[in-house]
């Protein structure tokens, strides 16, 4: 099990996760990164998710994927 974080960005703002979560490996924080894009662009808001990343990073800070907002949404239709 490790820790790792799910930041979030565009080109103008960063969001640091100072909590994270314990996954037990990368397959598990790739499913966790997927539902937390899935929950923020699900929230009633005017954000264009368009333009975020969710950088999930481990414990010592190296970060070991990203996930383009872009990839949860899909392509407009």
């Amino acid at each position: 099990m490790t820790q790792v974080y799910f930041h979030r960005s565009t080109t103008k703002k960063v969001f640091l996760d100072h909590h994270g979560a314990v996954v037990n490996d990368l397959a598990e924080a790739r499913d966790h990164a997927t539902r937390l894009v899935q929950s923020f662009v699900s929230e009633h808001s005017l954000e264009d998710w368009r333009d975020w990343v969710l950088h999930v990073s481990d414990d010592r800070g190296d970060e070991l994927f990203v996930v383009p907002f872009i990839f949860v949404l899909g392509k407009p239709h």
